[in-house]
């Protein structure tokens, strides 16, 4: 009876180890899974504000340009220019926005220079207000980028490592971009009067 006894208990041992340890590999998986969804998810949303910073710095270079222009001439095209790159952020991924913080950082060194030539121009309250915004701005994308590139690290780091190398080729899921700003961008125009 005592054999029998512990012979069911072996059966009923051998039956449960491998169950066990499917349902402790399902779940792992499953906990990867998750971390890998929430990192892309926060990547996007962290994109989202580094569009919507860049969209605002982008306003108020138009309103810019507006408060400026009875002081100098800007060609259309620089109004076009504000224009086109309005309405690309939101639709453009992390290296398209790279091109559109450069451009936009060139037209406001432009809007800059005149300003240089024309001490009224600094001293006017509309065009102080604005210059204090985007300075602010700048600072703002400067850490929503950083945030982004933090997460795009991790999961990329985790695209490269085992065991999440392997769930995250099974969903298909590929290394994400970095938003890459050039040295010369990251050294934003000075904004003092």
């Amino acid at each position: 009876m005592r054999v029998m006894y512990l012979v069911d208990w072996l059966i009923l041992l051998a039956l449960a180890v491998p169950i066990i340890v499917v349902i402790g590999l399902v779940i792992y998986f499953i906990s990867i899974y998750n971390r890998l969804y929430s990192l892309k998810n926060s990547a996007e949303a962290t994109l989202g504000q580094v569009r919507v910073a860049l969209k605002k710095r982008l306003d108020m270079i138009d309103q810019l340009l507006g408060a400026v222009k009875s002081y100098a001439r800007f060609e259309r095209e620089t109004f076009e220019r504000v224009t086109r790159l309005r309405s690309e952020v939101f639709k453009a991924g992390a290296g398209k926005l790279s091109e559109i913080d450069r451009e936009s950082s060139r037209i406001l060194g432009g809007i800059l220079a005149v300003a240089e030539n024309y001490p009224e121009l600094r001293t006017s309250e509309t065009v102080s207000k604005l210059m204090d915004a985007i300075k602010n701005l700048e600072s703002e994308i400067a850490r929503h980028r950083y945030t982004y590139n933090n997460i795009v690290q991790t999961f990329n780091i985790m695209l490269d490592t085992i065991p999440s190398k392997f769930v995250a080729a099974s969903l298909g899921m590929a290394k994400m971009e970095y938003l890459k700003f050039p040295e010369e961008v990251e050294k934003r125009p000075k904004i003092e009067f």
